[in-house]
Formats: structure tokens, sequence, C-alpha cells
């Protein structure tokens, strides 16, 4: 968990950030102090992930170490361990599902919702589902990537948009140096595949939801926000495949950004153009800001 306290003196609202799938703490050490300068802000770091706990799930169909209740439960026990009785509840990509659940289950300790671009019902959308590789999917890193931080860091510029400190902090904080200088992944592949499993197989319940909220939804625009690791040097046929995909995908996301505000009654939307899903929040930090500012929640 990181804290950012508010100005001396400033007994603002409390704002909690939540990363998305694979994100820890770190991915908003650009926004949390943003929105320090009138908030206490902490960011989690939810189980599985950087240094928090990491215990290995059971495998079964019943297993629930890594359900989005389990982690809603696990950020009731952090606010209830620092006395924090009411937040402003921000959550990046899949943490939609815990604020939804959250809000729900606990009406009275939420003042108001972010969701930053996240999905309606990941599992109305598709769910969780193992697809064959395609040449459109997100490179992994290979062996030579992780001979060493830097040859990481240099595969993770490779692949985002832009370089950011935050996404270098959080790429970091992700990664554990071995003997030798080698570095992998803090989070096991097994807990990696349960949380994604969970995250996706999980139908939000937007009926007991109260709180003010706003949706900020991304539309890319361009193949180049879409899929960054793609360049102009790539297969053309892969750039014929990835714009094609665009010309899908883009409607859709527009879409479904507007099936969350329906199913949100008196909720704000933010559509973002021209963005990144994973770095939005930091290229376009001040309009972020601006509109978490400029919403009225609830006393």
């Amino acid at each position: 968990m990181r804290d950012w306290p508010s100005a001396p003196g400033d007994n603002a609202d409390v704002i909690v950030l939540l990363a998305g799938l694979g994100g820890n703490a770190h991915a908003f050490d650009s926004l949390a102090p943003a929105l320090a300068r009138r908030h206490r802000v902490l960011a989690i770091t939810r189980r599985g992930y950087g240094a928090s706990g990491k215990p290995l799930p059971a495998g079964d169909a019943s297993d629930s170490t890594y359900a989005p209740s389990t982690l809603v439960a696990d950020l009731l026990a952090v606010l209830d361990a620092l006395r924090i009785d009411r937040v402003i509840l921000a959550g990046h990509s899949v943490a939609g599902n815990e604020l939804t659940l959250f809000a729900g289950s606990h009406p009275r300790r939420v003042r108001g919702l972010v969701y930053l671009d996240t999905s309606w019902d990941y599992l109305a959308t598709g769910g969780y589902e193992e697809s064959p590789p395609s040449p459109l999917d997100e490179p992994l890193p290979g062996q030579a990537d992780l001979a060493s931080m830097a040859a990481s860091i240099a595969f993770a510029k490779r692949i985002n948009k832009r370089w950011w400190p935050a996404l270098e902090a959080n790429w970091r904080a992700s990664l554990e140096v071995l003997p030798g200088g080698a570095v992998r992944p803090t989070t096991p592949p097994a807990i990696a595949r349960a949380m994604d499993m969970a995250a996706h197989n999980f139908s939000p319940d937007y009926r007991r939801v109260r709180a003010p909220a706003l949706v900020v939804t991304v539309d890319p625009g361009n193949v180049r926000n879409l899929m960054p690791w793609l360049t102009p040097q790539s297969d053309p046929a892969v750039l014929a495949q990835a714009l094609a995909f665009l010309e899908v995908f883009r409607p859709l996301r527009l879409a479904d950004g507007e099936r969350l505000v329906a199913a949100l009654p008196g909720s704000k939307h933010l559509v973002i153009r021209d963005g990144f899903h994973s770095d939005f929040f930091i290229e376009y930090e001040r309009t972020v800001v601006d509109a978490i500012e400029a919403m009225r929640w609830e006393k």
C-alpha cells in the first residue's frame, strides 16, 4: 500500500485507488500525487501482486482465493485497520468488479466511485477464455528479456505507448531479482491465472450501488493506441488485421461504456479520445483529475 497525505490542515476526503489486472499500487505514482493536492490518497496492491501476500489457489471450481468477494473483504480489512470510514473508490480495468461489489455490499463506506476504463460486465462480454495465440497479442518477454532488470525494462518500453516513471515503478515492483541478476514475475503463474479467471467470470450487480459514479471510457482512436507493440515496420498483414479489429472494437468499447453508465443512474461519463488503456490516466492526468474534482460526492 502507498499513502499520500493531503495538504497540511486539509481534512479532505480519502480516495482509494485500485490497479488493473497485474498492476500494483505504483501504477498510480503519478495520478495519486496529483489527487493528493486536495485529498488523502491510498493506492492498494491487491493480494497476489507486488509486495502483497500470495496464497496459492486450490485450483478447484469452488476455490475463492482470488474471487472478487475475497478481494473486497481484503479491502474492507485494510480500511478498518486504518480506521478509515468512508472513501471515494477508484479502480482501473478489472478493478471495476471490486468497486461495484464493495459499494453494493458496504454502501455506508462509499462516498463515490470512479471507473477507470472498466467494462460493464466481463462475463457477459466473453468471460475468461484461453484463446489460441494471435499475431495481435501483446508479446510476452522471452528469456533474453528477463536476463536483467534493464533488459526487462527495455522490453516493457517496446510494448507500451510511452514510458512513464510510474509505469517503471509498477514494472519493477512486479519483478524479483534472482541470484545472478535475472528477473522473474513476483506473481506465480497459477495465481495470475486464478486472478484472471475470477475477474473475467464475475458478473457485477449494479442494482445495489447507491453512490454517485464517474465512468471514464477510453477510445483508442488508432492502432498505435490499441496495440502499441505494433509499429509501422510490423508485418503489413498483421497491421491490416489490427486495423480491421480496431474498426470493430471502437464502437463496441464505446457502447460498453454507455451500458456501464446506464447501469449506474445519475453517473457522469467522460470519454477520453486517443488514449491507451494502460496509461491514459497518466497521459491525460489533468483531464482525469479535473473530472474527479468536479464530481459531487455524497456527504
